[in-house]
């Protein structure tokens, strides 16, 4: 018998114009691997929720058709019931943390699942250090970056020991190192493992099987093999690709200089020492690093959301600044109207703005109804709107597909040579960029 399965499922969240999933059926075998593959909005976060059994008991809408995981109906069978044979890993780890220290966060599930005390503290000791982070046990939550964070939320999910394990973007916040660390722990749990990723060349080397949603629709499941040439027929900017690098140069020009920055969050823990980092006009700089190298906070001390304890700060003209998750900003009820907010309610600009990013359709809808990669997108418009002369962006291509992702560098690329300096926290290298920056060290590099 499958582990699990999918027959003849559609799906539409309250209000929905179209369906999120349309008559999608397969079987899930134990211990397959399966990359999931489509563009932002096309349904691989409802597909997994739908497998999680959050469809239709938390989200409500329209359902049709059975999901069954371990021999449950998830139609009868609450999430709950389904949490020590299902663990989840979401697009938002600020989301799903509930106790404010590292340790207790990830012993949570288990406690809430009735497992033996005596051996819970080893489980959650084994799970932070399969992902690299034993090191973070005693820390408090809120004090943790995105990238670290999302390794409690999987070392969470590790713990439970799951039959099914459902990854939605996993890795979008870690950097290279630790996400293939991470994806090798996946590698040797031995469990059956949907995983959902815009970095499609990490996933197509762990998967045995590939799934691509498209509006919806299953267009393809397919082996590996077979999927590769699929995908390289109808969709091959899902290919993985090298970075096409070349030579550089430092820039002359410059909108934004800092030097020997210093800074701590607490005193005697720095977070800077002696820092220098320069963005000329005319350039996309990638600023690269390990989780909690520091990377958010300089990108804030850039454009003046925090004041370094030493060392100095050159902007040259107004300065943007898109944060690692936009959604938790957005505060109008339109798309439209949030673009607009920068540029004193400019229709006008606002929907010119979403034109970029391929959101001009969006324009009517509420910011809440678009997805992970979507409002992505609608936090660039709507920082980009009032065209900054030192645009910042944390990690922007987190759930965006490598199409939108292509289109996004190619426009920054073209916003920058409007004479304007373009600054990228990112750990994707294949990132489009014209010098990548490593802090500490400095690589020059052109695309």
């Amino acid at each position: 018998m499958a582990l699990a399965a999918l027959d003849q499922v559609t799906y539409s969240y309250p209000g929905a114009d179209q369906p999120a999933l349309r008559n999608v059926s397969l079987e899930l075998a134990e211990g397959e691997v399966v990359a999931l593959l489509g563009p932002s909005g096309s349904g691989k976060s409802t597909f997994l929720r739908a497998l999680a059994g959050l469809i239709p008991h938390f989200h409500g809408g329209r359902f049709a058709g059975r999901v069954t995981v371990a021999g449950l109906d998830s139609r009868t069978t609450r999430p709950a019931q389904l949490a020590g044979t299902v663990a989840s890993v979401f697009q938002d780890p600020e989301d799903q943390v509930v106790l404010s220290v590292v340790r207790n966060e990830v012993a949570f599930g288990l406690e809430n699942l009735g497992a033996a005390p005596a051996g819970i503290w080893a489980r959650v000791e084994a799970a932070l250090d399969a992902v690299g982070a034993g090191h973070l046990a005693e820390r408090r939550t809120a004090e943790l970056s995105g990238g670290e964070l999302q390794r409690i939320c999987l070392a969470s999910a590790l713990a439970l020991e799951p039959g099914l394990l459902l990854l939605d973007e996993p890795t979008s916040q870690l950097d290279p190192a630790a996400a293939e660390d991470f994806l090798a722990c996946v590698e040797r749990l031995g469990c059956a493992v949907v995983l959902s990723e815009h970095r499609t060349g990490r996933a197509l080397s762990l998967a045995s099987r590939v799934l691509f949603v498209d509006g919806g629709r299953l267009l393809c499941d397919a082996p590996l093999a077979e999927a590769v040439t699929w995908l390289a027929e109808h969709r091959p900017d899902y290919l993985p690709a090298e970075s096409d690098l070349a030579g550089g140069a430092p820039p002359t020009d410059l909108v934004c200089r800092l030097n020997a920055i210093d800074f701590s969050y607490r005193a005697g823990e720095a977070v800077l020492e002696g820092v220098g980092l320069e963005v000329g006009r005319g350039e996309v700089v990638a600023l690269e690093g390990p989780n909690g190298s520091g990377k958010t906070t300089l990108a804030k001390i850039a454009t003046g959301l925090l004041r370094a304890d030493s060392g100095s700060v050159e902007v040259s003209g107004r300065t943007g600044y898109l944060s690692q998750d936009p959604g938790r900003y957005l505060i109008r009820e339109r798309v439209i109207d949030e673009t607009a907010l920068a540029v004193g309610g400019d229709a006008r600009r606002a929907l010119a703005a979403l034109d970029r990013v391929d959101l001009a359709w969006a324009a009517q809808r509420h910011p809440r109804d678009l997805s992970s990669g979507e409002r992505e997108r609608l936090g660039l418009a709507a920082v980009s709107v009032a065209e900054p002369d030192l645009l910042v962006l944390d990690e922007p291509t987190r759930g965006v597909d490598p199409t939108r992702k292509a289109e996004i560098g190619e426009w920054l690329s073209n916003y920058a040579a409007g004479g304007r300096g373009v600054l990228v926290a990112t750990h994707d290298r294949t990132f489009r960029a014209d010098r990548r920056v490593v802090l500490g060290q400095e690589a020059l590099v052109g695309v």
